[in-house]
């Protein structure tokens, strides 16, 4: 569909990530099977109809605003109408992120036999790292004397670092041996790039072993990061710089998690 490839072609110009690129394809596709004609028409109306369509069907107020993004993208971007889109993003549920205690991540890393497994799943919990990043990560962005993880382009299309813990520069030096600065950390077998999915169900292979029977996922790793950073004491400011929050508010729900006063009161049963 020329609209799609018209589309796809101003977001790689704009250097959106391909993660995006893919993700406003899918939610033109699904617009424009709802719109069926006249896809170069701006209809209000119409956007909205969609919008309350996805809402019918379940789809989660997170996906119904990135096809309204995307819609917005494809007006004003791809056939130039500044005609204002007045449509309110909508309002996102707020969740309690699942954490996995200390306790709970020795466990699974015991379950997980194999070195270069366990290894992947300590650097995404001990460096607070998303999984597109993990599986991203080159050996030119270790640096093992510095004790830093260099994140390059990550979410929003921004660098940042964290931090590389101590107790896995022995292991890590070892899976780097022989490797250039260009080669993945955690290459596939084929020496290639990891799929988001296979190190997913790594992780999903470690937590079903350990017997733990939380509904985790793999970015629940993150999630246990920023916890344990706060019940450390580490700052909120620099718990936000090192997952890359733009807003701190973002950050500010694992104060839910993290509560002592909380924690710390009995129930009256």
């Amino acid at each position: 569909m020329q609209q799609l490839e018209l589309t796809e072609r101003e977001l790689k110009i704009r250097n959106y990530s391909p993660r995006t690129i893919k993700s406003y394809l899918y939610g033109l596709r699904e617009y424009f099977a709802f719109k069926k004609t006249e896809f170069e028409k701006l209809d209000i109306e119409n956007i909205k109809n969609f919008l309350l369509f996805c809402q019918e069907k379940d789809v989660s107020p997170q996906s119904r605003n990135l096809f309204l993004n995307a819609i917005k993208f494809y007006y004003r971007d791809v056939m130039r109408n500044n005609q204002k889109i007045d449509i309110r993003s909508a309002k996102k549920g707020k969740f309690i992120p699942t954490v996995i205690s200390r306790n709970e991540i020795g466990k699974i890393l015991e379950s997980t036999q194999n070195t270069k497994h366990r290894l992947l799943i300590s650097l995404t919990y001990g460096a607070g790292l998303r999984v597109s990043e993990i599986i991203s990560l080159q050996v030119k962005d270790i640096d093992l004397d510095e004790l830093v993880v260099y994140i390059r382009q990550a979410k929003g299309q921004k660098d940042r670092i964290s931090v590389l813990p101590e107790k896995l520069v022995y292991d890590i030096r070892n899976l780097i041996a022989g490797k250039i600065d260009t080669d993945f950390v955690f290459a596939s077998e084929r020496g290639g790039k990891l799929t988001t999915r296979t190190a997913q169900k790594v992780f999903e292979n470690s937590l079903k072993k350990s017997g733990i029977k939380k509904k985790a996922t793999f970015h629940s790793l993150r999630h246990s990061f920023a916890t344990h950073l706060l019940e450390n004491g580490t700052d909120i400011r620099y718990v936000q710089e090192l997952l890359g929050h733009q807003n701190i508010r973002t950050t500010q729900r694992y104060t839910q998690v993290t509560n002592p006063m909380l924690k710390n009161i009995k129930s009256p049963l």
